[in-house]
């Protein structure tokens, strides 16, 4: 079940507006990715505590101008392991392409065909994530680890 500003967890209640919106916006994603409510809702308001405590000042003010979360946002309903949720990601050489993957998981999320392409979209995936890049040369070889910027 999504979630909106007037109807959200009890767990909820005692963060701050804005906290809390970012909570129900990350926890509707959540939701749609197959997590279930009493995985979600713990991970959704984790999270909405560290973006809160890292956003920039410029953040926060977007934040309180974007509209508010509704139950029925469209959020991208494709299945992942909940345990990767803040694995590194992984930019690695495979046969068809510069593949994408969380550290720990089986196969990739997505395949590029420069890795530049999945570097660029590696970087989207760690930007609300507490995690780092790690970027391979073809030979397998770790050439870096890259932290993004906040």
């Amino acid at each position: 079940m999504s979630w909106n500003m007037q109807d959200y967890p009890n767990s909820m209640k005692n963060m701050s507006a804005q906290e809390r919106k970012k909570a129900i916006d990350i926890g509707n994603a959540l939701l749609a990715d197959g997590y279930p409510d009493d995985r979600a809702i713990p991970i959704a308001i984790n999270q909405a505590e560290k973006w809160y405590q890292d956003a920039t000042p410029s953040d926060k003010q977007k934040l309180r101008n974007d509209k508010n979360p509704t139950k029925h946002d469209k959020h991208s309903e494709k299945k992942s392991s909940p345990e990767l949720i803040d694995s590194n990601e992984l930019v690695k050489h495979q046969e068809n392409g510069w593949a994408i993957m969380a550290e720990g998981g089986k196969q990739p999320s997505e395949v590029f065909p420069t890795k530049e392409e999945a570097l660029k979209r590696a970087h989207k995936i760690v930007a609300n994530k507490d995690s780092v890049i790690k970027v391979y040369k073809r030979d397998g070889s770790l050439q870096d680890e890259i932290r993004p910027k906040k």
